[in-house]
C-alpha cells in the first residue's frame, strides 16, 4: 500500500491537520486554546480518567440515574460463549437488576452461535436477538460491529453499555465503572474501559501480556495520525458506554475495527473533552491465536488509513484490498492462504427510518 499526504510533511504538519480537520472541536476550547497538544492529552489524561472503585456506591449511581430521568440498557453480544455469558449474565443481573434499579434492560444480541450461548441466556430469562433477524430489510454483515449497530434499534435505554461475553472475570464494576461518568459528569458523553490483560499460555496466566493489536498496531496508528487520542490506554477495548444521541450519530464497521471507528468519529463529534476512560482493573479472556490478530491488524490498519482518507489527510494512491495473504506451514512446508478480510461500514442509526419510527413509538 502506498499512501502520500496532501501537503509537504513538517515538524507543525499534524498541528496544521488538527486545526483543519477539526480534531479538536470547540468543546475543547476548555482545555485552553493556546495549549499545546501534548499538553491538551496530558490534562485529558489527569481530568477524565477514573477508576471503577470512585462509582462502588451504587446506590449513588441510581440516585443520580432518577434525578436525571434515564434508563439504562446493557447490550451483550455472543458468539458461541456457552462457557462464559451464564456468569457474565448473572453477575450483572444480580448486582445491578435484581439488589438495585440501576440497570433497566439486559439483552443479548447473538451472532448465530452453534454452541448452547442462546440456550443459557434464554434460561436465564435474558431476552435473545439473532443479529441477522434485526432490520432484515438492510441485510446481515458478519461480525461483531454489526451485532451492536443493530442493538441499537431494539436497545431501549437513553444511556447503552456493551460488554464483551468472553470475560472469565466478569464483575458488576465492569458495568457500573461505564456508567459512573456518563452519569456523574454531563460533560462526558463516551466512555472507554482499561484493564490488565494478562493471557493464559501453557496453563499459565501471563501477567500484563496480553493486548498485542492494541500495543502493536492500534496504539502506534493512533500515536501517528490521531495523537489528540494518544491518551486513550486501550483504543480496542470491547468495554464501552455512551449516550443514545451520540452513538446513534456515528457510523459502525461491521467488523474488528468497530472500536477504532467509533474512537475516532466520536472524538469529532464531542471533541477530547468529551470521552472518559475507567479503569476495570483486570480483564481475562480468551485470547486469539497469532493468525487471528495478524488479520484483526490488517483490518484495523485499513479502518485507520480510511479514516484518514476521510479527513483528507491522506490521499490513498491504490485502493484498499480485501483480501490478505497469511503463511500457513504444515508438515514443513509453507503454503498461502488468501483470506477476504475487510470491514463494512453501517450509516449512522439515527438515518434509518425504521429507527426514526420505532424510537417514536416509544416516546408515544
Amino acid at each position: 500500500m502506498v499512501v502520500k499526504s496532501r501537503q509537504p510533511v513538517t515538524s507543525g504538519t499534524f498541528e496544521h491537520l488538527r486545526a483543519e480537520a477539526g480534531s479538536l472541536p470547540a468543546a475543547d476550547a476548555a482545555f485552553e486554546e493556546s495549549s499545546t497538544l501534548p499538553t491538551v492529552v496530558d490534562r485529558w489524561f489527569a481530568e477524565n480518567t477514573f477508576h471503577a472503585s470512585e462509582f462502588r456506591d451504587l446506590k449513588r449511581l441510581v440516585e443520580l440515574k432518577e434525578r436525571q430521568e434515564l434508563t439504562i440498557s446493557v447490550g451483550l453480544p455472543t458468539l458461541n460463549e456457552e462457557r462464559t455469558i451464564g456468569l457474565v449474565i448473572r453477575k450483572i443481573r444480580d448486582a445491578l437488576m435484581d439488589r438495585v434499579p440501576l440497570v433497566d434492560e439486559l439483552l443479548v444480541v447473538d451472532s448465530a452461535s452453534t454452541d448452547r450461548t442462546v440456550e443459557i441466556a434464554r434460561e436465564l430469562g435474558v431476552p435473545v436477538r439473532q443479529h441477522d433477524e434485526i432490520l432484515p430489510e438492510l441485510g446481515a454483515h458478519v461480525g461483531k460491529g454489526e451485532a451492536l449497530w443493530k442493538s441499537l434499534y431494539e436497545l431501549r435505554g437513553d444511556l447503552v453499555v456493551w460488554v464483551d461475553t468472553d470475560i472469565r472475570n466478569i464483575q458488576p464494576r465492569f458495568v457500573y465503572g461505564l456508567l459512573g461518568p456518563l452519569l456523574r459528569e454531563p460533560r462526558i458523553q463516551y466512555v472507554k474501559g482499561f484493564y490488565q490483560r494478562p493471557i493464559v499460555s501453557g496453563g499459565q496466566l501471563q501477567p500484563d501480556q496480553g493486548g498485542r493489536v492494541t500495543e502493536l498496531t492500534a496504539r502506534p496508528l493512533v500515536n501517528l495520525f490521531f495523537p489528540e487520542l494518544s491518551g486513550v490506554i486501550q483504543p480496542l477495548s470491547g468495554e464501552y458506554a455512551g449516550r443514545r444521541e451520540l452513538l446513534e450519530s456515528v457510523p459502525f464497521f461491521t467488523g474488528y475495527a468497530v472500536e477504532i471507528g467509533l474512537l475516532i468519529d466520536i472524538a469529532d463529534r464531542v471533541g477530547l473533552s468529551g470521552i472518559g476512560q475507567v479503569d476495570l482493573e483486570r480483564r481475562i479472556h480468551r485470547n486469539q491465536s497469532l493468525p487471528d490478530l495478524s488479520r484483526m491488524a490488517f483490518v484495523i490498519m485499513k479502518a485507520v488509513m480510511a479514516k484518514l482518507e476521510e479527513r483528507q489527510r491522506i490521499e490513498l494512491l491504490t485502493d484498499l484490498g480485501e483480501r490478505m495473504k497469511q503463511i500457513r506451514q504444515e508438515d514443513g512446508r509453507f503454503t498461502l492462504d488468501v483470506r477476504e478480510v475487510g470491514d463494512a461500514v453501517r450509516p449512522p442509526m439515527n438515518t434509518i427510518p425504521a429507527y426514526l419510527a420505532r424510537r417514536k413509538a416509544l416516546r408515544s
